[in-house]
């Protein structure tokens, strides 16, 4: 088999498994406090302990993938999700379940950083772009389909399976990973930094777990605000510290490469618009609209297959427009189709929404793809893990943040309105607010050189070849020119 094709579906799967069920979890949550003998609402800390597990361990991702190599630290990680998602299945209290999910989130930071890091390590950089077409897929289709998905499990089978699924996935994905990817490590192993682990990990932690809750109700203001408040000043030490180490955990003198800093600064904005769509949308399909879980996560679903079609064209479109005309680009076209969820109405045909959402699908699949790509343009193998690491914790970011300004639009727009029950009507404000936001990536995006990433998308080829032509049509011009030159004077 052609490495370059099954690498890439090797970790996809392997990020599908934990995107998905980082949301499937969601629909189901009456169901199993009820089977486990709680309320829905205690059972939320289940997915704060995940975040929180995630926040942590993501720093730590790239020295332990040099030190033990990418392929086994990716399997371990497929392995410990594992180990992980049986424990959610024979859970039997509360104690048990955010233990069980603890685990889940130690696997899961593994796996996509050094995921990202597999493909970086094992891919040839002319063909990464189509590579990391694959790899986005997951985190774009995973929160669409992942609460009906649950609802279905739930309803006709039994909670216990949304876990369970997992382990043929996560079995299929190691044999596959110890075949296919290569036993690469660095050459170039550095003294782990611990107390940078400690400090990153709870600045992280603090305020991805502080704006996850935030504008959720699930923790008073108070508490909300003194998470933030820990996590930035832990932030703050950290950055002081990493001055002083030579090889921090999250290391921030990367950012002088203008290609990862753009597409770090640039997604982390349009990440933060996009980020709150799987949020929003469900919510207005089921409370504003009156559609059951299921139905609508059939109407959701329609931008996963926008997703999906994009992949087979994303090569040739940057290929032929350069990654700084694309994202600048579309970072507004896609800003777009996000602000136009703001029109929905009960009355709004099912099918014209859909339209917009399979459009809308495409233009957000093509910018993550060209996001996830550029950002290692300028990125030497020495540096890879350090980077990949970083680039993690700024969508772990990116996405809370997504989330909490989404959730406070909503609530904003009610007490403007002077509402207490949500309704249709609440929604419009929140999808105007994070499609600006999107929308603000594009300036970032603009200060890229204009032949940014062109080894990896291979444009600098096209414009070798063209200004060849140029040249030929210049030589060619000059010597009609001559001939002319050489026939007046005969004549």
């Amino acid at each position: 088999m052609n490495k370059d094709r099954v690498i890439p579906l090797i970790v996809a799967a392997a990020l599908f498994m934990e995107n998905m069920d980082a949301t499937v979890i969601a629909t189901s949550l009456p169901a199993i406090a009820a089977d486990i003998g709680t309320s829905p609402l205690t059972l939320k800390l289940a997915i704060t302990s995940y975040l929180l597990s995630l926040a942590v361990f993501i720093p730590a991702s790239g020295w332990t993938a040099d030190r033990f190599g990418a392929r086994t630290v990716f399997s371990i990680a497929i392995a410990v999700f594992m180990v992980g998602s049986i424990g959610c299945a024979l859970s039997s209290s509360i104690t048990d379940f955010v233990i069980a999910r603890i685990v889940q989130g130690i696997g899961g930071a593994m796996m996509t950083p050094v995921g990202r890091l597999v493909l970086l390590r094992s891919i040839d950089k002319s063909a990464l772009v189509g590579a990391m077409a694959w790899v986005t897929v997951p985190a774009l289709i995973g929160p669409v389909i992942g609460p009906p998905l649950g609802g279905f499990i739930t309803t006709y089978f039994s909670w216990h399976w949304i876990f369970l699924i997992n382990i043929p996935i996560g079995l299929i994905g190691i044999v596959m990973a110890l075949r296919y990817i290569d036993p690469i490590r660095s050459d170039h192993l550095e003294k782990f930094d611990l107390w940078g682990l400690v400090l990153a990990g709870i600045g992280v932690a603090g305020i991805a777990f502080g704006l996850s809750v935030a504008g959720l109700n699930l923790l008073p203001w108070t508490v909300v605000t003194a998470l933030i408040g820990v996590g930035a000043i832990a932030m703050t030490l950290y950055v002081f510290h990493s001055r002083r180490v030579p090889a921090p955990v999250l290391d921030f003198s990367l950012l002088r490469l203008t290609t990862l800093r753009s597409s770090l600064v640039g997604g982390f904005l349009f990440r933060l618009g996009i980020g709150a769509l799987p949020f929003l949308l469900p919510l207005l399909m089921q409370i504003g609209f009156g559609l059951s879980p299921f139905h609508s996560g059939l109407v959701t679903f329609a931008s996963a297959v926008g997703a999906i079609g994009m992949k087979t064209l994303a090569a040739r479109i940057i290929r032929t427009f350069g990654f700084r005309n694309i994202m600048t680009v579309n970072a507004v076209v896609s800003s777009v189709f996000l602000a136009a969820c703001a029109l929905f109405t009960p009355g709004t045909p099912l099918l014209l929404i859909m339209i917009i959402l399979v459009v809308g699908g495409f233009f957000r699949s093509l910018q993550f793809t060209a996001i996830n790509t550029v950002a290692y343009a300028e990125v030497e193998q020495a540096q890879m893990s350090r980077a990949t690491t970083l680039v993690s914790v700024g969508q772990q970011l990116a996405i809370s943040a997504g989330v909490a300004i989404g959730a406070f639009s909503v609530e904003t727009t009610m007490a403007l309105r002077h509402v207490t029950e949500l309704s249709a009507g609440d929604f419009g404000p929140a999808f105007v607010v994070v499609a600006v936001l999107a929308a603000l990536s594009a300036y970032f995006f603009w200060q890229m050189p204009d032949d940014a990433g062109h080894e990896i998308s291979g444009r600098k080829a096209i414009a070798i070849a063209s200004k060849k032509g140029v040249a030929a049509a210049a030589t060619k011009a000059a010597s009609e020119e001559t001939q002319d030159a050489r026939d007046q004077r005969l004549g």
